[in-house]
């Protein structure tokens, strides 16, 4: 594959889902500042377009999700104080965008998932693999401090156990050792791995978007603090599917043993 010159975050949409597909082939998918930077425009673009069902993340390529931080910056962006801080800020932004995205969010690994790659996918509401990807936070190998809201995102995705393991050993787990601990809900081998995400998909995508809406904000509202939860927002959108037309449409449906035709509204 022909390396990306200027690495980006590639925008894709078809059939009712949107791809943010991280490309820079050449060192993995490793992330630059420019790149985490990108991400909460992106996932905007997706949220307001009325087709996209759910957002994937994925790498370009065969080889890897995403290695991390693309290393060659640490020197310039990662330096002294207010650099670690803008680096820090920017990374924690495209985090929280893809985690409280208001539409499904859909991690399609491939291949090596380290570091910052490993947290972002873990941002992810839903987290698929190919059973030879491979999955490491090496922050001790490296001597740099793991940020604290990626710490306390994992844990509330792993539990405190799984991610003592994951970060004070760094060492690399297979896609058992990821199933096992939560990191992905499945994997299939590459074979067949394309055919299962595209048939996941397919059916996401064929589901009322209006009920998808209220379900992610459900999660989002739930993964904060009890006395920071806004449950009259996700009440509000339970009672925007019950009186929607989609919601006539489902009864009708069932009844006429057919497929729904859902329109989000």
């Amino acid at each position: 594959m022909t390396p990306v010159t200027n690495p980006s975050i590639r925008y894709e949409a078809a059939n009712g889902i949107a791809r943010l597909i991280i490309d820079q082939p050449a060192k993995m998918n490793a992330m630059t500042f420019d790149m985490w930077s990108s991400v909460p425009g992106l996932v905007k673009k997706a949220e307001d377009d009325r087709s996209v069902r759910a957002i994937v993340v994925e790498g370009a390529g065969e080889k890897a999700f995403c290695a991390g931080a693309d290393i060659s910056q640490f020197g310039a962006k990662r330096t002294g104080e207010e650099a670690v801080r803008a680096y820090d800020i920017a990374v924690a932004n495209g985090m929280a965008a893809i985690h409280d995205a208001a539409k499904p969010t859909i991690a399609v690994i491939r291949g090596i998932c380290f570091g910052g790659g490993c947290a972002l996918a873990l941002t992810c509401d839903l987290r698929f693999a190919t059973s030879d990807s491979r999955f490491r936070v090496p922050a001790a190998r490296l001597g740099l401090g793991y940020g604290f809201s990626s710490v306390r995102m994992m844990i509330k995705k792993l539990g405190v156990g799984a991610v003592a393991d994951i970060l004070i050993s760094a060492r690399i787990l297979d896609a058992s050792d990821g199933e096992r601990s939560g990191v992905i809900h499945r994997a299939w081998p590459r074979e067949t791995f394309d055919k299962e995400v595209t048939a996941y998909l397919e059916t996401v995508a064929a589901n009322a978007p209006l009920t998808l809406a209220a379900i992610k904000r459900s999660l989002v509202e739930l993964s904060k603090p009890e006395a920071e939860q806004d449950a009259a927002a996700v009440d509000a959108l339970i009672a925007k599917c019950f009186g929607s037309a989609d919601y006539k449409e489902g009864q009708k449906a069932f009844l006429e043993k057919r497929l729904p035709v859902f329109k989000g509204e």
